[in-house]
């Protein structure tokens, strides 16, 4: 009979993903056939599925980390934030609508149904399912429409590990306070608990977890210490891409759009010694020794215009070119670069038109339809080809499409202006391809390391196990499930 064990946090952002992805990799070195499983996800960073569908990139990485093809069962929901209360709403992969946040819950009931048929699915299919929850239990006011947390643990009757993070402080308070707050019907549904993200002396923190298990009456499943490793995994949140600070070298500036998705296309940048990364936040100035701007993906086009705008980045933008520099705008940025971005059927929000940037002779019109496949692509510049794959809605045309970003399936793609200095593509995951991304660096005059980024990946999520097997109860983890 197939077993389930579900990790919830006592927070957001403790390291619930991680936790997820490790256990998926210890389970799978042990032989068993394990799956992961998040009913509902929130984030604009997504993957396409082997079924042609989309999900949340954690689950993406935790499929890897089982040795699985992502599938839209790992993540039967999954909002993607277009405003601060208004999400695009996708249900096993394809898009349902739009809800504001106020609204979402009446949804509830029908999204159980098809979370709970995932479930099923993936149960019907493996011997493990190791859930992650979302938020908090401890947010008991939305306990009676709960699809991610208590709500689903009830209704598929798997039992939970409460883990917390000491690295932001008050661990104790973070477990104690939820089993506090929690109904006891819920309360009695966690098996236990695990501390993550020490830094330090373990042994300092020896009576602080005695402490846990004494007022919870929880039994503990350990101390996990920081991972040095995790920045090399594709992140779920943009600024969780810590790449080693550096002097010198290459220096890539990604404008840190407010919906900005699918920015792990910069993960195997980071991972180059001879790049600096920098992720720019809200109210800084794009740096003068910037030799290259990203404008990344993101789930609002016009929104994210606006906001860039806010930020001066526009006028940032215009003198980078006049210094020299170079520009890539991937999937909704390559879109901001055109001329205009028109949305008359309202698919990204309130149906209008939004100047682009203008640095490309191209124009943007939304569709309902949206594009999610992988491809097979020949770059223009460099005749390399590469991997990559498409998730987008609209039609960009114009002039300079006749310079395309690349060759797709023999149709052009992408667009590149006279100069060659600012080029636009729909293809995200390009630089995963270790020949193709030492080829593009060469065009900087940067030599690669030669780093082969799915190796590091798979070393590091190797790498994940062994540090969660050190240090974790793993076996009682795994013992828990039911």
């Amino acid at each position: 009979m197939t077993r389930a064990v579900m990790i919830q946090g006592t927070g957001s952002n403790v390291g619930k993903s991680l936790l997820v992805a490790g256990l998926c990799r210890a389970a799978r070195r042990r032989g068993i056939d394990v799956a992961p499983f998040k009913s509902q996800n929130m984030s604009n960073n997504a993957a396409v599925t082997v079924d042609g569908g989309e999900i949340g990139r954690a689950q993406a990485v935790q499929a890897r980390a089982a040795g699985l093809a992502p599938h839209t069962d790992m993540n039967p929901v999954l909002l993607k934030p277009e405003t601060d209360t208004g999400a695009q709403i996708i249900v096993q992969g394809r898009m349902l609508g739009r809800a504001e946040a106020m609204d979402y819950g009446t949804l509830k009931p029908r999204l159980m149904a098809a979370v709970l048929d995932s479930f099923g699915r993936l149960k019907a299919r493996h011997e493990l399912v190791i859930v992650e929850g979302a938020g908090s239990p401890a947010e008991v006011n939305l306990r009676h429409r709960d699809i991610a947390n208590m709500g689903f643990a009830e209704a598929a009757e798997v039992p939970v590990i409460l883990a917390g993070d000491i690295d932001r402080g008050g661990v104790i308070a973070q477990i104690v306070g939820t089993q506090a707050v929690l109904p006891p019907e819920d309360a009695a549904r966690i098996s236990g608990f695990l501390v993550n993200r020490f830094r330090g002396d373990l042994r300092l923190f020896d009576d602080g977890y005695a402490k846990i298990a004494e007022v919870t009456g929880w039994p503990g499943f350990g101390v996990l210490p920081w991972f040095a490793d995790a920045w090399k995994l594709p992140a779920e949140d943009a600024f969780d891409l810590d790449a080693p600070k550096r002097a010198g070298g290459l220096h890539i500036v990604c404008l840190a759009l407010s919906r900005i998705a699918n920015f792990d296309d910069l993960d195997p940048l980071k991972q180059e010694p001879g790049v600096r990364l920098t992720m720019l936040g809200p109210g800084r100035a794009i740096p003068g020794d910037a030799d290259l701007v990203i404008l990344p993906g993101t789930k609002s086009t016009r929104g994210d215009l606006a906001f860039l705008r806010a930020q001066g980045w526009d006028v940032d933008l215009y003198a980078h070119l006049r210094r020299g520099g170079r520009i890539l705008g991937i999937c909704g940025g390559y879109q901001m670069l055109g001329h205009v971005v028109r949305d008359p059927d309202g698919i990204e929000g309130a149906a209008g038109e939004t100047p682009g940037l203008g640095l490309l002779d191209v124009a943007t019109v939304m569709a309902p339809d949206k594009r999610l496949t992988e491809v097979a692509a020949v770059h223009a510049g460099t005749g390399h080809s590469f991997t990559g794959y498409e998730i987008h809605i609209g039609r960009t045309e114009g002039a300079d499409c006749a310079r395309p970003f690349a060759q797709v399936a023999g149709r052009a793609e992408g667009a590149v202006s006279a100069d060659g200095r600012v080029q636009g593509s729909y293809l995200h995951g390009m630089f995963r391809d270790d020949a193709f991304r030492a080829a593009w660096l060469a065009g900087f005059g940067v030599e690669a390391a030669g780093t082969a980024y799915d190796a590091e990946v798979e070393a590091a999520l190797d790498g994940l196990a062994a540090h969660m097997e050190a240090h974790l109860d793993v076996a009682g983890l795994l013992a828990a499930a039911r």
